[in-house]
């Protein structure tokens, strides 16, 4: 059995990644490098457990859509690094082909890979452009003296002591036998190699052992099993060997997986049968860090909604629904493991919004939802909206943020409605037509505006709220509705005085205890406060019926 080399570092354990892969070259036990061409494939790489990452030419080449011949240029490959880099812990060996031209190119080369963070570079001995190792045969091989040069050249110019120059000897490629295989890599390990990756495209092994027996240790020995990949790893232990480079895996089997699910998806017209066999995009967003990012806005962001209170109106029972409300409010209605109410102030969270108040009545022990303030309407049974957003008058001392309590909605329109610059904004659903059944069941808000919806995106002059109409699904005959009010109100400060002061009218008036939302923003109007539409299209539903709550169970 071939010995490991002398040196091997055992008394402080590798800190950078450069001196990762000198460790990993230098050590008694036998380490594995898996194949990688972008950052993502190389966070799967060090996720799988893999010790380092090899950054195949051939893959990163492929990866671009061009030929293993030097047609990615050595700067857009070190661009594809840089993100592997950032991406991962472990090092990087890259595949730098014939270092792209001489001694000056290697040297630039180095220093570059350097500044980066990549722990070493592989170079062989051919001549620039290269050619793929497995195309052809007998292909032509650098000048010894010129090729040590470039080693020479490289170790006089890396940054990082310990970064590492790998060479590639292609001699067994070249049909040169194992002889001038070996004197190469002497010539090599002279010139400042820190390793020999020894070649070869047999579908044996016995020209890489037979090699590796006379080689004897003199420096680390590198191989890439790619074609004789049914040699027992065992064999290599046995004979020295100080890293396998597992060379184009991840490639092959990204090329495999993506065929199939573009043709399936063609010829199915569908991703009925593919969905459940591919990646979730919750897996793409954990492997990429998307968790981190959260984090980060939560300790660097104020979040858009931090000046804003939240007050939900939720003292209803939702009668509509008939026994599944006997011993629960509406609210409080299962959404896949979550009460309806959970799900609308994560939604309120998500969106900078901490201080909510929810107005409880029916059943109002049921409502102990943490980090929330709990506001009672005991007179729910003879009151509307009004009267229980009268309870949080107190809450009404700043910016506020109103919504029913059967209602969901995508966190992007929460977001939209914050940034609106109105005093009282209000949502409204352009296509509220597009569930007919929806509309043919049950009341609905219809607003109408002082102009209609059209999805322009650079239209942004206000658009005015002029009334709300409570009817049975369509339209009286009027003046034809601009959509659905869903039930979501942004105040101002300014805005939030004006309903206090509203709210304060209505009580004396007597009117309060039967008024709706919909009741107070029209006196709001005809009183000459303006209040500013957001238009939405769809990406909210209010829970009425059995039916709406069947939809929000298979939504959600």
């Amino acid at each position: 059995m071939a010995t490991k080399i002398e040196g091997a570092a055992k008394a402080d354990a590798p800190r950078s990644k450069a001196q990762k892969l000198r460790h990993a070259l230098l050590k008694e036990e036998l380490t594995f490098v898996m194949e990688a061409h972008n950052g993502l494939s190389a966070k799967v790489v060090e996720e799988a457990g893999f010790e380092g990452i090899w950054a195949s030419g051939l893959s990163m080449s492929a990866a671009l859509g061009v030929r293993d011949n030097n047609e990615a240029s050595w700067t857009q490959v070190l661009e594809q690094l840089e993100f592997m880099a950032d991406a991962t812990s472990i090092p990087i060996l890259v595949d730098g082909d014939t270092g792209y031209g001489n001694f000056n190119n290697v040297r630039r080369l180095v220093k570059k890979l350097c500044q980066r963070g990549v722990a070493g570079v592989c170079i062989e001995d051919k001549l620039f452009p290269k050619t793929n190792s497995f195309i052809g045969e007998g292909q032509p091989l650098a000048d010894i003296e010129e090729f040590s040069g470039r080693i020479k050249a490289g170790k006089d110019s890396q940054d990082d002591a310990d970064f590492q120059i790998v060479a590639r000897v292609e001699a067994l490629i070249s049909g040169h036998g194992v002889a001038e295989a070996l004197r190469r890599a002497d010539a090599y390990h002279a010139a400042g190699a820190d390793g020999i990756l020894i070649h070869s495209k047999k579908a044996d092994a016995d020209e890489i052992l037979a090699f590796s027996r006379e080689w004897a240790g003199r420096a680390p020995l590198v191989i890439v099993p790619t074609m004789y990949y049914a040699t027992p790893t065992d064999a290599f232990r046995e004979a020295g060997i100080s890293l396998i480079i597992w060379a184009n895996h991840n490639l092959r089997a990204a090329l495999s997986a993506m065929r199939d699910t573009s043709r399936r998806i063609m010829e199915e017209q569908s991703l009925t049968s593919v969905e459940g066999e591919v990646a979730s995009v919750k897996e793409i967003f954990d492997i990429v860090g998307q968790g981190e990012l959260a984090a980060a806005e939560a300790r660097y962001l104020k979040p858009k909604g931090g000046d804003y209170k939240g007050i939900v109106l939720a003292a209803s029972r939702g009668s509509a629904l008939g026994p599944l409300t006997e011993r629960l409010p509406k609210c409080m209605l299962d959404i896949r493991g979550q009460p309806l109410l959970h799900r609308l102030v994560t939604t309120l969270n998500e969106g900078g919004l901490r201080d909510i108040s929810v107005v409880r009545g029916y059943r109002k022990e049921t409502i102990d939802l943490a980090n929330i303030r709990a506001v009672d309407n005991d007179a729910y049974g003879e009151t509307g909206e009004a009267a229980s957003l009268a309870c949080a008058a107190e809450q009404l001392d700043g910016a506020a943020v109103i919504s029913y309590g059967d209602i969901l909605f995508r966190r992007y329109i929460l977001e939209n409605l914050l940034a609106a610059p109105g005093d009282i904004t209000a949502v409204i659903d352009a296509r509220w037509r597009g569930d007919g059944h929806r509309a043919a069941r049950r009341k609905v808000d219809l607003a109408t505006c002082s102009r209609a919806f059209t999805g322009e995106y650079l239209d942004e002059e206000p658009i005015l709220l002029s009334a709300i109409l409570t009817t049975d699904g369509d339209s009286d005959g009027g003046e034809e509705p601009s959509g659905e009010f869903i039930g979501l109100i942004k105040l101002s400060a300014k805005g939030a005085e004006a309903v206090k002061r509203e709210l304060a009218a209505m009580k004396n008036e007597g009117v309060l205890a039967a008024a709706d939302l919909p009741t107070l923003l029209n006196r709001l109007i005809a009183g000459g406060e303006p209040i500013e539409a957001l238009y939405v299209t769809g990406h909210w539903l209010d829970v009425d019926d059995a039916f709406d709550l069947a939809k929000a169970r298979n939504l959600v």
